[in-house]
């Protein structure tokens, strides 16, 4: 059985591999750069980007380190990625991916459950 997402926000909102880049576009437009997906079965997908890389993590359940996409030999730090409570990050470029990667990314595992054959990601466990 393939997991259904929806997008954490004040009233849930489903999210389809269908529809899911739009949904984040259109948040990364009105300046919610921070977005989390809860699966059927309680996993939990992170994207928070600064509208030019993105961070994402899958993570199998509450307090699990999870993994993260990664951009192997990237280097220097990117800033701006701001979370829903306004806090500003800033991550090391090997640790985030290009915005058209990172959504390429969150689309396959919206709709198969897993990362895509070529991506590269680390397990944080």
């Amino acid at each position: 059985m393939i997991e259904s997402w929806v997008i954490n926000d004040d009233r849930p909102v489903p999210a389809s591999s269908a529809v899911v880049l739009e949904a984040l576009q259109s948040r990364i437009d009105s300046g919610q750069l921070e977005t989390w997906l809860t699966s059927s079965s309680g996993r939990s997908l992170a994207f928070v980007t600064n509208a030019e890389r993105a961070m994402v993590m899958l993570l199998d359940d509450e307090g699990d380190p999870g993994e993260h996409a990664v951009d192997p030999g990237a280097e220097g730090l990117s800033f701006g990625f701001v979370l829903s409570d306004g806090q500003g990050d800033e991550y090391p470029d090997e640790d985030t991916v290009p915005i058209r990667e990172a959504l390429r990314l969150v689309e396959h595992i919206v709709s198969t459950g897993s990362w895509p054959a070529d991506a590269r990601w680390v397990v944080d466990r």
